[in-house]
């Protein structure tokens, strides 16, 4: 083995060898018990950011845990894509060569986009065999494929001849830059700071010398399509404005007055104008009252003839040259400022505009009936549960779902009309002639399906529906599902719907909500913040596994994960610790000359019964948190195992044996160092990858072509089986390793360095103990770094000697002979001194009752805090004083 390790050497091989392998491949035909995950389908615009390194590297860690546990494994990838975000790539790319969509034509515009995919659209695939994902790349899927495709029309067709899917005259949100229109959940909501304009309206036989009322509005540019004015009926103040005229400012045009209980009193003046083709309140409002809509905008956000002399400018040029004309005609009765939501375009972020147009839906409430059900009873069940009231609240609420986008990139929508008798059908594929008339001039809906219709099929599609093949009926329902919770409504839900309406079940067990990933100061990560994290650039300065590790150990169950680039040296420093371990171990086996090592149950030590009850444990331990989808505590788990049992307590201990004389027990102990080493390696394969895969071969725990991949899960420790962990014993070596805690520091408290060998005293607390430590002595001494350790039942600690006392009894240091006395004296005494004057300083404090009643609460129980502390290493500098041999 190479003295350091080099991730740049292996990680590209060792995924090489996987693939050659087939180690990411499953087949129904395998038999056995099934586990398959999908992957949430990155865009195929996209590039690997840190929440999708953790996304992944959470799938990851369960499908090879899962196939160490001997399940058919399958993790369909595959990549989405992406309508309204490649449309705007392709087009940006277009517009360099000075080139519009419109120039080229629907046909070559799409051909186009194809070619663009074909150069640039794997970039995060390659991105996620980087991170070292087990994907089953053999099936991997792109949502434009044809046998996607096939299903995309399959489930329209459906339920357009269900009356499930419709054609209605709507408001949406509409994006003026994308020109198309998008869901609900696909218009963001930003807090803005904007203003709310109290405009008056000129008011005809209101009587009582009323000249005008005054509506408050966010958007005076869209009082061109008002069509009447709004009361609530219970609204006495304006009583008298019935059968009174109301005009339009600048236009002129007479509006109704209505009264409807939506309308809030409190809000503005309690009068709110009515714009039904421009507000989806006023929109529904409208058809209460029967009111005409009035559209007064272009869809790319230019108003249009019915907006009388503003006709041609941008809305919100429109609407400074309103308040503009308004203000000159004493219209303006005042603007304040006003803090509001505003919705966003998810993919330009231009500010949205809801539209009146007509829209294809999809009838929502019945088919999220039995989708409720499942996460009700429990089909379905989130982790962590809360987001199980985000769901259920979201559903039982839910409205339909505008499926139709006006771009050119994605699945056309499969509606045809026919141009001689007007009959509208949905088909599969492209129909030759109508089927009512038999006239071969047909037309097809120009618009194209909502990206997301593709993927709500994805736990199915991806296996072939609507065939129905083996591969399906094996791994369908999925098992876990990992994704964020900002696509539970555009992914997550419409899955389960879809399942249940297309398969007749769920799509998947369990859905994983993992948390944000944000930087130390809690902000979510952006590229216009400039905080974000690169994870390719992490991987080349620290390895995919540091990567890897690293954000296990700091992402805690649900919670977001506040990441620095120094927090990546976790990971990295762990890998370093489990190489040396590796190499040490590999050290020892050569001296051996490769005799047989083997673990023997006569002669295991309390430190080998030990080890291997600690390991027993860290399995347990790592099998129910990954069972329990708490990653952080499973990395936990084992970061503290391998660090802190094996590397620092047990390899020390193994010392006494592998430098001996005794050739029996050094191969015994190496077989114990050899197995306990085998198990932490497959306990770290799913997190780490391809260190573990390295070690796994540097150590001959395998034949050359296999991988630990195919290694069991070491639930059984049959190796180690022989050795017999009493309790006792066990409880005795976490004693023991208290006392040599003590015992080394000691030698801290006098500033002796650890290498320097000191004469010990034990005076043992029981026979037991006695028996136990004498039985140690040597281990012991090495662990101490001791020049002699006496364990003396009739003896006790004198002055002149350092003593603590642990559970076994009392250890002692002698420092005479060791130490300069005088010289160590003055330097505890000058410490105790300013020790007592911080004392002295911190407990004045505490003793003002001002300071104590005044400031806040944390302060002063820091200080207290504070005091205590002192207080500690007053009492422990006394003692190491006291200890000194008398002057």
């Amino acid at each position: 083995m190479d003295k350091r390790y080099d991730p740049k050497r292996i990680e590209a091989a060792w995924y090489d060898f996987w693939l050659k392998k087939g180690q990411f491949h499953g087949e129904a035909a395998q038999g056995g018990e099934p586990y398959c995950v999908v992957i949430p389908p990155p865009n195929v615009t996209g590039i690997l950011h840190m929440g999708h390194a953790l996304n992944n590297t959470l799938q990851d860690i369960l499908v090879r845990w899962r196939k160490m546990q001997g399940r058919n494994v399958v993790w369909m990838p595959g990549t989405d894509h992406a309508g309204i975000a490649t449309q705007n790539v392709v087009e940006r790319a277009l517009r360099k060569e000075g080139i519009h969509r419109e120039q080229l034509g629907r046909e070559a515009f799409v051909e186009r986009v194809w070619q663009w995919r074909e150069e640039y659209g794997g970039t995060i695939i390659r991105q996620l065999k980087r991170l070292g994902c087990a994907c089953d790349w053999e099936r991997e899927r792109f949502t434009m494929d044809a046998g996607l495709s096939e299903a995309v029309q399959e489930a329209f067709v459906r339920l357009f001849d269900k009356g499930l899917i419709y054609r209605g005259n709507y408001i949406v949100n509409w994006c003026p830059r994308c020109h198309t229109a998008l869901s609900d959940e696909e218009s963001e909501h930003r807090e803005l700071d904007g203003k709310l304009y109290y405009i008056r309206y000129p008011v005809e036989n209101a009587g009582a010398g009323t000249t005008h009322i005054v509506v408050a509005t966010t958007r005076p540019e869209t009082l061109l399509g008002d069509v009447a004015v709004a009361i609530n009926p219970r609204d006495e103040r304006y009583r008298g404005l019935k059968g009174s005229r109301v005009r339009l400012p600048i236009l002129g045009r007479e509006l109704a007055v209505i009264e409807d209980d939506f309308v809030d009193p409190a809000f503005g003046t309690g009068i709110v104008k009515v714009t039904p083709a421009h507000d989806p309140n006023d929109f529904d409002m409208g058809r209460r009252h029967g009111l005409e809509p009035i559209d007064v905008m272009h869809g790319d956000g230019r108003m249009n003839d019915l907006a009388g002399p503003y006709a041609g400018l941008d809305r919100f040029e429109c609407r400074k040259r309103i308040l503009v004309d308004l203000t000159e005609a004493g219209l303006v009765e005042k603007i304040v400022d006003h803090k509001h939501a505003v919705g966003h375009c998810y993919r330009c972020h231009t500010v949205v505009e809801p539209r009146l147009c007509p829209q294809w839906f999809v009838r929502m409430k019945p088919l999220a009936a039995p989708a409720i059900e499942a996460v009700k009873d429990g089909r379905v069940a989130f982790v962590p549960s809360r987001w199980t009231k985000v769901y259920l609240d979201w559903m039982e609420n839910i409205r339909d779902w505008c499926i139709s986008r006006q771009i050119w990139w994605g699945h056309r929508i499969p509606v045809f009309t026919c141009e001689a008798c007007g009959h509208e059908w949905a088909a599969r594929g492209t129909p030759a002639a109508c089927p009512k008339c038999g006239d071969a001039k047909l037309k097809q809906d120009e618009d194209v399906l909502d990206t997301w219709f593709s993927s709500w099929l994805w736990p199915f599609s991806t296996f072939g529906w609507p065939a129905r093949n083996e591969d399906l009926k094996f791994y369908y329902p999925t098992h876990d599902l990992t994704t964020a919770s900002e696509i539970i409504f555009f992914w997550v839900a419409r899955m389960i719907m879809a399942g249940f309406e297309f398969m007749g079940d769920i799509p998947f067990r369990t859905v994983y909500i993992h948390g944000t990933v944000r930087d130390e100061q809690g902000r979510k990560m952006s590229k216009s913040l400039g905080n974000s994290i690169d994870p390719i650039g992490i991987i080349e300065e620290f390895s995919a596994d540091s990567l890897r590790f690293s954000l296990m150990m700091i992402a805690a169950t649900g919670q977001d994960v506040y990441l620095s680039n120094d927090k990546f040296e976790i990971g990295r420093n762990f890998g370093t610790k489990l190489w040396n371990a590796a190499r040490f171990i590999l050290m020892h086996a050569e001296k051996a000359g490769g005799e047989r090592t083997e673990c023997r149950a006569d002669l295991a030590t309390p430190d080998d019964a030990h080890i291997v009850a600690r390991l027993r444990q860290a399995v347990d331990e790592c099998t129910e948190s990954l069972e329990r989808y708490r990653f952080n505590d499973a990395a936990r788990t084992l970061y503290e195992f391998v660090w802190g049992q094996f590397c620092d307590r047990y390899l020390e201990s193994a010392k006494d044996a592998l430098y001996g004389a005794d050739d029996a027990r050094r191969l015994h102990t190496l077989g114990v160092l050899r197995e306990v080493f085998s198990a932490v390696l497959r306990l770290l394969h799913p997190m780490m990858p391809f260190i573990t895969e390295e070690l796994w071969h540097a150590m001959s725990y395998g034949a050359d072509d296999e991988s630990i991949m195919t290694a069991p899960w070491p639930t059984e420790l049959t190796g180690l089986s022989g050795i017999v962990t009493d309790p006792a014993v066990v409880r005795y070596v976490e004693d023991k390793h208290e006392l040599i805690r003590l015992g080394r520091s000691l030698k801290a408290d006098y500033g002796i360095a650890t290498t320097v060998e000191t004469d010990y005293l034990f005076h043992p607390g029981s026979e037991d103990a006695a028996a136990r430590v004498t039985a140690d002595v040597a281990s012991l001494k090495i662990a101490l770094k001791a020049a002699k350790l006496d364990v003396a039942t009739d003896a006790r600690p004198t002055r002149g000697m350092a003593s603590a006392v642990c559970a076994l009894g009392t250890v002692a240091m002698r420092l005479e002979g060791v130490i300069d006395i005088d010289a160590e004296r003055k330097r505890l005494l000058t410490q105790l001194a300013k020790i007592v004057a911080d004392q002295e300083n911190c407990n004045r404090k505490l003793a003002n009752h001002e300071f104590v009643t005044r400031a806040p609460a944390g302060i002063v129980e820091r200080q207290r805090a504070s005091s205590r502390e002192i207080e500690e290493k007053r009492r422990k500098l006394e003692h190491t004083l006291a200890a000194l041999p008398q002057a």
